[in-house]
């Protein structure tokens, strides 16, 4: 992923500031880089607003003191089923308005947010525990939700969501190029900014403070293992960002209630935007014969 020169600068005065203070503690450098890490780039202002958000009806959850604003458009459908839209990082809900025309079209309900710090939302930081607690708290003022579809870290987010969530069963969670296992994420931050072993395990140790949980816990394998809801896992061969090293193992072990779909060539975030995947996760989402799902 090519850098703007902004970045670039940014990223160059972490990388002063996080080695300058692990020379007199690893935890203040641990605990400086987390909070680059949860750090989004803000989206510049004036960015279209795409036809079919101005049908949607404002929407908004409070988190923590943060107010979170996202879109509705309900159906004219009797107890229409509800999706979620979940975007990634530095990403925001405007990205997937082919998804919500489909779902539109096709008679759900359908709902997407900013997450903290994106978008229209305010706030500053996000991060998988953030982002869980705030798909939660869309379920508990909106839901039950029949299905999500989420990308990124909003892969991640989604599947240590449902995992807290009733009647998982009827449930059907869609997984785009997700951000697989947090060690891996952790190691390609480390990539960027580089930090001597006791930062990086000062890291981890602030993360699993934070969290009460091992790292192990931010794994989306790990969730969809146990979960008893339908899973689409869609992901390309290519992708640079949640690389598909992590998911080739998870092909063999016949996983119940998940389907993969794997592509070559769409790297990480054109393959959300390919019609043919847009294509097969409508089909994946496409409820049986009861009408009544909760």
């Amino acid at each position: 992923m090519k850098m703007k020169w902004s970045q670039r600068i940014l990223l160059k005065y972490y990388r002063t500031k996080i080695k300058t203070l692990g020379m007199v503690s690893p935890e203040k450098a641990a605990a400086a880089a987390f909070d680059l890490f949860c750090t989004p780039f803000r989206v510049k202002k004036g960015v279209k607003v795409p036809a079919i958000f101005h049908h949607s009806t404002p929407v908004s959850v409070d988190l923590r003191g943060v107010t979170v604003r996202g879109f509705q458009w309900k159906s004219e459908l009797a107890q229409a089923r509800k999706v979620l839209i979940i975007h990634g990082f530095s990403s925001y809900s405007y990205k997937f308005e082919s998804y919500v025309s489909a779902l539109v079209k096709s008679g759900y309900e359908v709902l997407a947010f900013d997450a903290p710090g994106h978008g229209t939302s305010d706030g500053k930081r996000i991060n998988a525990l953030i982002y869980r607690d705030c798909i939660l708290a869309i379920e508990n003022q909106f839901g039950p939700l029949y299905g999500m579809i989420a990308h990124s870290l909003g892969g991640l987010a989604a599947s240590l969501a449902i995992e807290r969530m009733e009647n998982t069963s009827n449930r059907k969670l869609v997984l785009i190029a997700p951000a697989t296992e947090t060690k891996r994420a952790i190691e390609n931050f480390f990539a960027l900014i580089p930090a001597k072993k006791e930062v990086q395990e000062a890291f981890e140790a602030h993360i699993q403070q934070l969290a009460g949980e091992p790292i192990e816990y931010f794994s989306v394998p790990r969730v969809v293992k146990k979960i008893a809801a339908s899973v689409l896992w869609v992901h390309d061969e290519t992708d640079t960002i949640c690389t598909f090293k992590d998911v080739k193992p998870l092909l063999s072990q016949h996983i119940p209630g998940t389907e993969f779909y794997i592509t070559h060539g769409l790297g990480h975030n054109k393959i959300y935007k390919e019609s043919s995947t847009r294509n097969k996760i409508m089909a994946f989402l496409e409820p049986s014969s009861e009408p009544n799902f909760l």
